[in-house]
């Protein structure tokens, strides 16, 4: 049988986003040579925004990834009640390396990164004014992909090990056709975080603090904070997460409940993906809500053991909703809403977390950061604070926003039975990718 070539290794530029209405109409890239379609900056910064077309994509930052974090890290929270068989697998524990949702990301992933490369090879054609900010939006996205990737396919970092361990294969140059380096290898989770970080760095001292809806420097130095936090590094984490507090561009929102279901972004959104009526749907909304909201019969429903987490008099407890004869989460009730990714409440955690392990007060004191958005929930103020409690602030604060799972293994918390590394919790690498390269066949993950 003649193998099908991996999407990451041989996808061409033109042909992602020639159907997209945001884009110019360019011909599909067969018939149209690599000089015309990044010829000029206006080609280049259509195909950049090509990458966000992409990059909205139901599959990946449309909402599937976030929902699939929430569901790998189910435990007795919420539960998949739908009928799609790939979330099922992914609920249970109990994935193959053919299932829809993990090859989906895999591909969309790499098609935003390819693009992005695309992107990052034609600077030298964008007007001199632009040409920062143009790179700092794709090695923005880029760097968004490929974080995701490693901590859905790869073990967490983990410092003494990072050099060894498998992560993702980085694509750092733009895929045009076959020939023998196309046969990528996974780099180690260390070359991964290095490689984000370093880009990240990078962006953020290119990019402007205001950009309309895309990446700026506030949102680089968001995602930067995320990376360090998950990497362990904490002072890093901390400084970084207060850069973007400290930079007063964003404010919490007085209700909590306000935060959600909004067709713009608000004060409080650092970068969301912005779901509009030309883009197929919210999948956050497809799947969490229920047909009154544009969703399915209420696909996830949420459990006792989640909602038993929150104080009385909490507003954030009420925003669940019986619906469909389940209890569903309210963020999501917006089909063609913004997709909330990065919020200020997120960085103030990561601050008060960060200060609190390493006994500091960058910024502000850890109280007074957990306060901050304890409050604002409608709770009365703390008098002290410890560890714990910011945890479970964090928990409560950010739940079915694509969080759990990747908390659950930094902080190596176990997910039901199984302890935060077993093989069970990290996505294979797709059947298609293996069977195309057998490099990547010969790096699959233990278990598949």
């Amino acid at each position: 049988m003649k193998k099908i070539f991996s999407i990451s290794a041989i996808v061409v530029l033109m042909l992602f986003f020639t159907a997209c209405d945001k884009l110019l109409e360019l011909e599909p890239y067969q018939n149209i040579s690599e000089e015309l379609s990044l010829e000029s900056d206006v080609n280049v910064k259509s195909v950049l925004k090509g990458a966000y077309a992409q990059f909205d994509d139901p599959s990946i930052y449309g909402g599937v990834i976030l929902i699939n974090a929430e569901l790998l890290g189910a435990a007795n929270e919420c539960m998949w009640v739908g009928t799609y068989g790939g979330p099922r697998q992914i609920y249970n524990k109990q994935m193959n390396s053919s299932n829809e949702d993990v090859t989906s990301q895999w591909i969309d992933s790499y098609q935003v990164i390819n693009i992005a490369n695309n992107v990052l090879n034609a600077l030298e054609v964008v007007n001199d004014e632009d040409r920062d900010r143009v790179e700092g939006e794709a090695l923005f996205l880029r760097s968004l992909m490929f974080f995701d990737l490693v901590r859905f396919y790869a073990q967490q970092y983990q410092s003494a090990t990072a050099g060894t361990q498998l992560g993702i294969p980085l694509v750092l140059t733009p895929t045009r056709g076959i020939d023998e380096e196309s046969f990528i290898t996974r780099n180690t989770v260390e070359e991964v975080y290095n490689q984000v970080i370093a880009d990240l760095v990078l962006a953020a001292s290119k990019l402007p603090e205001e950009n309309e809806v895309y990446a700026t420097s506030g949102a680089a130095n968001a995602l930067l904070a995320r990376v360090y936090l998950q990497k362990g590094d904490y002072a890093k984490a901390r400084d970084a997460a207060s850069t973007v507090i400290e930079s007063g561009l964003y404010e919490l929102l007085p209700s909590y409940s306000d935060v959600f279901n909004n067709d713009d972004n608000t004060s409080e959104d650092i970068f969301a993906t912005q779901i509009t009526s030309q883009d197929r749907m919210s999948s956050m909304t497809e799947f969490f809500s229920i047909p009154e909201f544009g969703g399915r019969d209420g696909d996830i429903e949420i459990l006792d053991g989640h909602l038993s987490l929150y104080a009385p008099g909490d507003e954030r407890r009420d925003l669940f909703f019986i619906g469909n004869e389940g209890m569903r989460s309210g963020k999501w009730n917006n089909l063609y809403g913004v997709v909330n990714l990065f919020r200020l409440s997120e960085m103030y955690l990561i601050r008060a977390e960060c200060n609190q392990r390493l006994s500091s007060t960058v910024g502000d004191t850890p109280l007074n950061d957990y306060n901050t958005v304890h409050t604002r929930a409608g709770l009365t103020g703390a008098g002290t604070v410890t560890l714990d409690d910011i945890l479970l602030e964090r928990r409560l604060e950010l739940s079915y926003e694509g969080h759990r799972i990747h908390d659950q293994r930094r902080l190596r918390v176990s997910v039901g039975t199984l302890p935060f590394d077993d093989p069970r919790l990290v996505f294979p690498i797709p059947f298609r990718e293996t069977e195309a390269n057998p490099n990547l066949k010969s790096q699959q993950n233990p278990g598949y």
